[in-house]
């Protein structure tokens, strides 16, 4: 266990796994000093995604919570709370059997401009299961021999939102919000497969299951072997860890280093999660 301290208070701060996560305890997220934030911010760049346990937020707190990090964004897909537009609501009820963005990805990189981040809060969870997964990119990207790595960084791929996989797990929500009549929006973007964080100024691999569909200038059928591989590898256990949510438990992710799999065994029951993301800039 390591300590992070800022001039008023004393930071707990607990890895969850090798390449990946940290909890963060000693901290009321909802009263914070700027040592105190800036502190949580160097503690969450070192490992991606940091979690911390037992907050009692309201929409307002968790949205003041947010802006001391970064700017909150509306997400391009479901509509947010109307007092509080920048928090969408990720649920799954019981009689539902897909969940929402239940798939290996990096938030919305089919945008010109990605998140820079997301903050997730639990609400309401199933007796068990509902863990969210999370990969290292920088650990995925270290790993790979020098040739590939000399190949890859060339390399740009192009980015959708209307990949099926994912497109499925929105569905509901869209559905709910009465736009089925219509023909949702897509979106598409090219970014480098290997991307370096402005922060850190490391590198770090930017594809993903989700929405990833080739690479710029091929074909699908020619770039679906090398992707396949790069999305198998990225996920290698030794890459990852897994969170277990408690009402009231809110988890940080750098959307630029790293991917998220929340999974789906909790069928019969209901899973209710506040989401805010923060803007980010272009890949590079």
């Amino acid at each position: 266990m390591s300590a992070a301290t800022s001039s008023s208070t004393q930071l707990d701060v607990a890895p969850l796994a090798g390449a990946i996560g940290a909890v963060i305890t000693g901290i009321d997220l909802a009263h914070l000093d700027d040592a105190t934030v800036d502190a949580v911010r160097a503690i969450w760049l070192e490992h991606l995604v940091v979690f911390f346990r037992d907050q009692e937020l309201d929409a307002d707190a968790f949205l003041a919570f947010a802006r001391r990090i970064g700017e909150p964004v509306r997400y391009p897909f479901v509509k947010g709370f109307d007092t509080h537009p920048e928090i969408i609501e990720v649920a799954k009820l019981p009689n539902e059997t897909v969940n929402f963005g239940g798939i290996w990805h990096s938030d919305t990189v089919y945008l010109e401009q990605p998140p820079m981040a997301t903050m997730l809060l639990a609400r309401e969870l199933p007796p068990y299961g509902g863990d969210t997964m999370y990969a290292s990119m920088y650990a995925a990207y270290d790993a790979l021999s020098p040739a590939l790595k000399e190949l890859l960084d060339g390399l740009d791929a192009v980015n959708s939102s209307a990949l099926a996989d994912v497109s499925k797990t929105r569905e509901d929500r869209i559905r709910d919000q009465g736009s089925s009549e219509e023909e949702p929006e897509h979106f598409l973007a090219t970014h480098p497969v290997v991307r370096t964080h402005p922060e850190t100024g490391r590198k770090a691999l930017y594809v993903n299951p989700a929405h990833t569909a080739s690479f710029a200038g091929m074909t699908e059928e020619e770039s679906r072997p090398l992707l396949e591989f790069l999305f198998r590898h990225s996920t290698r256990a030794e890459f990852t860890c897994r969170f277990q949510w408690e009402p009231g438990s809110l988890a940080l992710w750098d959307n630029r280093s790293a991917m998220h799999n929340p999974i789906n065994d909790y069928h019969g029951f209901t899973r209710r999660m506040h989401r805010i993301t923060l803007a980010g800039d272009t890949p590079a």
